[in-house]
């Protein structure tokens, strides 16, 4: 009874911490949440909000850190002071970013359905193991002149046997996760990412239960495949509850060195199968907590290191459909 009593109380005292610990961001006309806004550090770490706009932070967690850099699309980018940080956080809306959403009419013509495959891998090593500091983008080209409205994505997933040594049957159990991801559309901007094609937040939980392959139904943002092409991210924001409720998750690990502590980013699950089987070089990396950070194409000779590009696996196969519109 006694033990009983003194795991109520720790409990009890935990969650009176996280509590007191969280900030809040909303929006300064609305004051709705700012959902999954990204909160750098300046270092190339940070953490993202959740869907109710709060994120954890003190000085105690993060003792070296002495600013922050919040950005959200559709906001304007705010930098504060870790020094008595406010438990709620306004954010501006930026009006000349809205003011490139286009508003497309509901097009009534005959369209044929086609799709662009994924390439699904069941092999651990030619994963790209998901960190909440990276983005990755695929860039699809466009065929012809036709026009196209992309309805959903197929990103790969990768899903590991519980027990090893059966890890090459189909019929094996498979290690649960809960996981939450961020997907953004890019214009084609000579080659790399450049404007967001819509500004609303995409964000879809994927479990083991999704098989090997996530279906995102994106056919209501009216996403139409620009003449240049178009680039989509995934980004991982961390685990859930079984409820989709984004966790509090360690996004380092801090491991002692010569120097000192390194903090290594925390890997989490599902893995990211990449493939050898396109030509071209169509995937793009980019470091999300650095203000201004560039996309880097995936490819040897680029200042990168993975084990993927040892073995030539260089692209994340990702797949979409679109329905491509006859001409009147």
């Amino acid at each position: 009874m006694k033990n009983t009593i003194i795991t109520i109380y720790l409990c009890l005292l935990l969650f009176a911490i996280n509590v007191s610990a969280q900030t809040k961001i909303i929006d300064s006309e609305t004051k709705y949440p700012v959902s999954y806004a990204t909160i750098s550090f300046g270092d190339g770490q940070g953490l993202f909000a959740d869907d109710d706009g709060l994120f954890i932070f003190t000085k105690k967690l993060y003792k070296d850190v002495d600013s922050l850099f919040i950005s959200s699309l559709g906001y304007k980018d705010l930098a504060l002071a870790t020094a008595n940080l406010p438990k709620v956080i306004e954010m501006q809306i930026d009006i000349n970013k809205l003011d490139e959403v286009i508003i497309t009419a509901k097009i009534d013509r005959k369209f044929k359905k086609e799709t662009i495959k994924p390439y699904l891998d069941d092999d651990y090593y030619k994963c790209w193991l998901p960190t909440v500091e990276s983005e990755i983008a695929v860039f699809f080209p466009n065929g012809n002149e036709k026009l196209k409205k992309i309805t959903s994505v197929l990103f790969p997933i990768t899903l590991e046997s519980r027990d090893w040594k059966k890890r090459k049957r189909a019929n094996a159990d498979k290690r649960k996760f809960s996981t939450l991801f961020k997907v953004k559309f890019y214009k084609n901007n000579n080659g790399l990412p450049g404007d967001v094609m819509t500004y609303k937040n995409i964000i879809f939980r994927a479990t083991e239960k999704n098989g090997d392959e996530f279906e995102l139904d994106v056919s209501e943002y009216d996403l139409f495949i620009p003449e240049d092409g178009f680039f989509v991210s995934l980004q991982v924001l961390g685990y859930t509850d079984h409820n989709g409720k984004l966790l509090p998750n360690k996004k380092y690990k801090e491991i002692k060195g010569k120097s000192g502590m390194v903090k290594i980013p925390t890997n989490f699950r599902p893995l990211l199968p990449f493939t050898n089987e396109i030509n071209s070089y169509n995937t793009y990396i980019k470091r999300v907590f650095i203000s201004g950070n560039n996309w880097v194409q995936f490819k040897k000779g680029n200042g990168i290191e993975s084990s993927l590009l040892k073995t030539n696996l260089n692209n994340y196969g990702v797949g979409i459909n679109y329905n491509e519109y006859r001409d009147e």
